[in-house]
């Protein structure tokens, strides 16, 4: 068969037009504390049929754990490549919610399995998902099936962590509009018994306008709302150098971060995707808050000290405990 230079990537927009009449806006996760409560996330009938169901990569299940108990009062899901990150995280919401002292030694809830780490602080749950898209798409499913076992209500979910920057001084933090896919498409897509499903990326507008407004309100650091592109690699899949294998040239991956710059893309890294369009599917608002660590158009390779990076990697937590703190205070 002959080889084929046309684009394979896919030109169709997937994400509902906002000028149509059929377009949704998603409620404010404010408001969303005053209406109805909401028990849902999963959409799967077979799980009614199930005797048990076994949260394996979690080391729970629905006949070994009390998970309402466990679980029930969670409003906030927030995950995170590293499982050190997480559990600082769940001691920083630890300390500014009220509840404790940052130093206190909060318990690893799965640590009788090495696949995640989940640590719990009022009505934070804080969940690792390890390194690209395969592994938070494992977490993620898992993670709503304990929602729906814990019969939570009003659930809102953050992903937060580090990416690389276009455009961006290195430090600032990007809020996620919408996740793009290589080829700058707003969509994921999903390869289900050799049919590929597409399903949309854009994450929730009024979560991220009030992330920005508690950003403005703390003035501690640049934060911008912008697009996001995700990748399933860390290094060709970027367009970088450095890699084991390279097989374009410096101008070749000028002219693709360029394009991307021009498209709205203002940072890279690589689980945004699926988990906007998990969160949509589950009907959970959902934001993605990532610090840049470098300006992808100056360089490859990350030189910042280990100190600098460390307060980098604070931003987002800083950024989405204000929100946290600020609803929690509603509640």
């Amino acid at each position: 068969m002959a080889c084929s230079n046309k684009d394979l990537c896919r030109k169709e927009p997937t994400c509902p037009d906002k000028t149509s009449p059929s377009a949704k806006i998603e409620p404010s996760c404010f408001q969303s504390f005053l209406t109805k409560p909401k028990c849902a996330y999963v959409s799967n009938p077979y799980l009614e049929t199930m005797k048990e169901d076994v949260l394996y990569h979690f080391d729970l299940g629905t006949k070994t754990h009390d998970l309402p108990a466990m679980f029930g009062d969670v409003k906030f899901i927030c995950v995170g490549g590293s499982s050190s990150r997480m559990k600082i995280f769940s001691q920083y919401m630890n300390e500014l919610l009220g509840l404790g002292r940052a130093t206190d030694d909060i318990p690893n809830i799965c640590a009788q399995t090495d696949r995640y780490s989940m640590y719990k602080v009022g009505p934070v749950l804080a969940v690792s998902h390890g390194m690209g898209i395969p592994s938070i798409s494992i977490m993620l499913h898992e993670l709503f099936k304990l929602l729906y076992h814990a019969k939570c209500t009003d659930v809102v979910a953050f992903r937060i962590g580090t990416s690389g920057g276009i455009g961006l001084k290195p430090g600032t933090v990007v809020i996620s509009k919408v996740s793009v896919d290589p080829c700058f498409h707003p969509h994921f897509e999903q390869n289900v018994m050799g049919k590929i499903t597409a399903y949309c990326t854009e994450l929730n507008a009024h979560l991220s306008q009030e992330l920005l407004i508690c950003s403005k309100e703390n003035n501690q650091f640049d934060t911008i709302i912008g697009t996001t592109l995700c990748t399933s690699d860390f290094y060709e899949g970027q367009a970088r150098l450095d890699g084991a294998f390279c097989n374009y040239t410096h101008e070749d991956k000028m002219k693709y971060l360029q394009r991307a710059y021009d498209a709205g893309i203002r940072n890279i890294e690589m689980e945004s995707s699926v988990f906007a369009a998990m969160c949509k599917r589950s009907g959970l608002p959902g934001a993605v808050v990532c610090v840049t660590l470098l300006d992808r158009l100056q360089g490859d390779q990350i030189d910042n000290s280990h100190e600098v990076l460390a307060e980098y990697q604070e931003r987002p937590q800083k950024l989405v405990g204000c929100y946290i703190k600020k609803v929690f205070c509603k509640i």
